[in-house]
This record gives structure tokens, C-alpha cells and sequence, in this order.
């Protein structure tokens, strides 16, 4: 039986404080193995817990870096403890990358947008986990803080905030102020996922009164002038979009 208790693997000549500490919430205990065993591999701390209540008091023991959670749970779910810790001053800091099943694509628009980071369909490989896990972490640590001013040029693409202009391999593209702000928030966030919920507040405002398949319009607008590089916005099915990652 895997316990909260259970620490992982330490390296004796490491010192474990130095590395990131994640909470995996997951009651498969085949899944939570092969998580733990990856994650300690890649030199993470891992620390476990099979329900939501037990979850809760490792949360404030821990203060984990990041945790993995599976949205179906025994007892408390994992919508209502992602809710739950993105409600508190405590630990709505802390990254939530929800696990979860193919069937599941509104739970995964739920947690979204209640504040989860990312998510990961099952069944995943652990190359897939482990690239996400270091996605997080990096932004959480404000590698990847990018500022709203800051020039973003990425395989070809310029985008100039300050001047509202973007150019491809030196070519300027005439966008829409939308097609621009739309562009500009995922291209600031690459690898995020945003729902067209999030995407109109983070463009015009949480009082801008709007349908979600008016944002479908904008993406089809933005990929048609942005050509061969318009497969860098990527639909998520049933979620939303992102901006591709630079990994």
C-alpha cells in the first residue's frame, strides 16, 4: 500500500531540499508507480496520497512545487480539491496539472478555468509527463515570465507589442486589434491551454459581452494570414487553444 508518507527515492549525496517536491493525487496505484518511478528517475521528490483527503493535510505539510491530479477520485474529487486550493491565499500559488481521462473534456474546461495550469489525457507517456512536469516548474520559478512589452520572436514570427505589429521572415502581416491581442496572449504563454472563456477575458475583458465561437472566427482569421505558420496555433479538442510550445 502506497501512503502519504511514502517520500521516494533521495540520492544521499544530493541534498533534498534542492529539488522541486511534487504531490501526485491518483487512487490507481499502477498509475501512481509509474508516475512516482518517472518522476524520481528525472531526480523529483515525490510524495503521494490515493484520495483527495488525504491530499489536503500533504498540501500543507509538503507545500509542494507542483501537484499531479487525477480528477477522478474517491471521496473528495479532484474538480472540488483543485477548487478548493485555488480558493485558498495558502495555496493557490501552487501549479495543478490535472490528469485525466479522454471522456473528461468538461472537467478539464471546469479546472481550467478554475485556476489548473495544464492537464494530461491518459493513458500519457512519460515523456509527455515529464516535458510537461518541467513546463510548469519553469514558469512557476519565472523563467518563462515574459513582460507585456517584450519583443516574442519565435521560427520566423516577430510579434512587437509596443507597436502592434508582427512581421513573418521579415514580411509584415496586417492583423485585426483582436487577431493581434488574441495572438500576443497565447504567443506570451506558449504550451498553455486557455478556453475561448479565457481567451475573451484575457483579450477584452470579463465584461465584454461575446459568444466562444466568435474566438473560432479570430483563430481562423489569424491562421490564413499567418500561413505555413499558422499550425503554431494549436486547437485542443473540446478544451480550447495554445500557442506551441517552444519545446
Amino acid at each position: 500500500m502506497i501512503t502519504g508518507e511514502d517520500k521516494g527515492f533521495v540520492n544521499p549525496n544530493e541534498d533534498p531540499m534542492s529539488k522541486p517536491i511534487i504531490l501526485v493525487v491518483e487512487d490507481e496505484e499502477d498509475i501512481l508507480e509509474l508516475v512516482r518511478y518517472n518522476l524520481e528517475k528525472e531526480g523529483y521528490q515525490v510524495v503521494s496520497a490515493l484520495s483527495g483527503e488525504q491530499a489536503r493535510p500533504l498540501v500543507a505539510q509538503k507545500n509542494p512545487d507542483l501537484i499531479l491530479l487525477d480528477l477522478m477520485l474517491p471521496g473528495i474529487g479532484g474538480l472540488d480539491l483543485c477548487r478548493i486550493l485555488k480558493q485558498s491565499e495558502k495555496t493557490r500559488h501552487i501549479p495543478v496539472v490535472m490528469l485525466t481521462a479522454k471522456s473528461e473534456d468538461a472537467d478539464v474546461v471546469s479546472g481550467l478555468e478554475m485556476g489548473a495550469d495544464d492537464y494530461i489525457t491518459k493513458p500519457f507517456s512519460p515523456r509527455v509527463l515529464l516535458a510537461r512536469v518541467r513546463t510548469v516548474l519553469r514558469r512557476r520559478s519565472g523563467a518563462e515570465v515574459v513582460s507585456e512589452e517584450a519583443t516574442l520572436s519565435m521560427d520566423g514570427l516577430r510579434i512587437h507589442p509596443g507597436r502592434h505589429e508582427v512581421s513573418l521572415d521579415d514580411e509584415p502581416i496586417h492583423l485585426t486589434l483582436t487577431e493581434f491581442k488574441i495572438l500576443h496572449f497565447l504567443a506570451r504563454h506558449p504550451g498553455w491551454v486557455y478556453t475561448r472563456d479565457q481567451i475573451i477575458d484575457a483579450v477584452r475583458g470579463e465584461d465584454y459581452a461575446v459568444t466562444d465561437r466568435a474566438i473560432d472566427v479570430q483563430i481562423v482569421g489569424l491562421r490564413k494570414k499567418l500561413g505555413t505558420r499558422g499550425s503554431l496555433i494549436e486547437t485542443v479538442r473540446g478544451i480550447g487553444y495554445r500557442f506551441k510550445d517552444r519545446d
